[in-house]
């Protein structure tokens, strides 16, 4: 059933399948464009619910209208993430956004240690974001910082891992499934497993499956919901 101005305004919650490389922001704007020209309206409240790495993709939540005062809710919400990290190599951003930095010996690696390696994570657990991430200090975000070389103490914030489980191994890569709070890094908990296997690792695929009771398999693509608007 197609939606009117009406609906849009009074709130929606879209569910939208970022596509790589796209920032979330850039999805909210294709977006909020789409429906402005579909409506011919020169302004519409248009937001995501938790931002998605450029090098991420997966289940974006965009809340229209009245549904924007709902935002933090859904950023509230446990999340499910799959992906892949890199055993033996480190960057600097704990992804492929920067070039490996170090490697490190994988000889000793077992996939009994691989998968017993992962309880040390469950739980509350304390962990450093990445200094290249949106966090800001001083007015800054911390990969402005960390792009011009700059090195900042970031503190350590508690977040709770409920599943971590390797779901493949084929080294260097291994597969992954995690379920976690708000404000979890898995770029960071890429960087601490390597530590934990007394290896590296960084992170090289990521993608966000779920957020609360919403799931990827009931998103759309960008190019969908567009056809949808306007139909």
């Amino acid at each position: 059933m197609t939606k009117t101005l009406e609906d849009y305004k009074n709130g929606q919650v879209l569910l939208i399948d970022k596509p790589l490389e796209w920032t979330s922001f850039q999805v909210v704007n294709k977006l909020r464009w789409h429906i402005k020209q579909q409506f011919n309206i020169k302004k519409i409240k248009v937001g995501h619910a938790g931002t998605l790495d450029p090098l991420a993709t997966g289940l974006l939540i965009i809340c229209t209208g009245k549904q924007t005062k709902n935002i933090h809710e859904y950023q509230g919400q446990i999340k499910e993430y799959t992906g892949t990290f890199t055993i033996g190599a480190t960057t600097p951003s704990y992804d492929l956004e920067t070039e490996v930095n170090e490697t490190f010996t994988t000889e000793h690696i077992t996939e009994d240690l691989l998968h017993k390696t992962t309880k040390q994570f469950l739980g509350k657990i304390q962990q450093k974001p990445p200094i290249f991430s949106a966090i800001k200090k001083d007015g800054k975000r911390l990969y402005e910082l960390a792009r011009k070389g700059e090195t900042t103490e970031i503190k350590a914030r508690e977040v709770e891992i409920n599943e971590f489980e390797i779901t493949n191994i084929n080294l260097p890569k291994v597969d992954f499934r995690i379920v976690c709070s708000k404000g979890t890094y898995i770029r960071s908990i890429a960087y601490d497993y390597g530590i934990a296997l007394n290896s590296g690792a960084h992170l090289s695929t990521l993608r966000r499956t779920k957020i609360g009771d919403f799931s990827t398999e009931n998103a759309q693509s960008i190019e969908g919901f567009i056809e949808q608007l306007s139909e």
